[in-house]
């Protein structure tokens, strides 16, 4: 019986220590900026994955490029199809940082990541970022991106964010945005106005490539922007559809 009682002690013991020795939250990290990013889109994953789908999408792939960092955002007044408001630049002045997202209805690009960043949204805009999406695709040549289905598509997806209609074309060519979705994250340092500090992917994952959507790249850059630590400036650029432009002989 006293045998009995000291390997029960024993294993007791073994366990606290144990206990100690785990980390007690999965985001635990050394650095926000330099290795993890405190935002998780899901759960760690304990089962075996599953054998890779064979998924092809069949899209125009697009790299962002060509915007320097240190950009300044330009002005715009665009008017959001759900609520009818028109919103200008001077609307986020007021936020330490600003993201702005190119994105449409119809890409498979955008519907591949729109869950997750609708999640990293409602996560980053709850500490101070302010988050706002456009679109500039033709309706000449996609009719589904037009503002009635626009705010249809807000509504449904949930989007915390407001959702702008270019119909004009000049917001995207000022911002240099070429594909969907394109992403433009700002710092702003005091009075001074908005410089682009990250214009790269969400994360690795693509809609044929099988990679699990993390938003790790993204949300790095915004856990910099807040903690007030510089961004890295080696980043990937975004991959998606290019911007459906208005034909010429419109």
């Amino acid at each position: 019986m006293a045998a009995v009682t000291a390997t029960m002690s024993s294993s007791s013991t073994r366990f606290q220590n144990l206990q100690r020795i785990l980390p007690t939250s999965r985001f635990h990290s050394l650095s926000i900026c330099s290795h993890f990013s405190n935002f998780s889109l899901s759960p760690p994953r304990l089962r075996k994955p599953l054998p890779p789908r064979k998924l092809i999408v069949r899209a125009a792939r697009t790299e962002s490029k060509g915007v320097s960092l240190g950009f300044r955002p330009p002005d715009f007044q665009l008017p959001e199809p759900l609520t009818g408001k028109i919103w200008t630049l001077e609307d986020f002045e007021s936020y330490p940082a600003l993201l702005v997202m190119f994105i449409c209805n119809h890409c498979p690009f955008v519907i591949h990541l729109k869950k997750d960043m609708v999640k990293l949204s409602n996560y980053y805009m709850n500490k101070g970022l302010a988050v706002v999406a456009i679109s500039s695709n033709s309706v000449v040549t996609h009719p589904q991106d037009g503002p009635e289905f626009m705010a249809e598509e807000a509504k449904l997806s949930g989007y915390p964010f407001p959702y702008l209609y270019d119909e004009s074309q000049e917001v995207a060519r000022e911002f240099g945005a070429v594909c969907t979705p394109e992403f433009f994250l700002f710092r702003k340092d005091g009075r001074r106005p908005f410089e682009l500090v990250y214009h790269g992917q969400f994360d690795d994952s693509r809609p044929s490539n099988n990679v699990r959507v993390t938003g790790r790249d993204l949300s790095v850059a915004i856990d910099c922007v807040l903690s007030g630590q510089p961004v890295s400036s080696v980043q990937k650029p975004s991959v998606g559809c290019s911007i459906k432009w208005h034909p010429k002989n419109n």
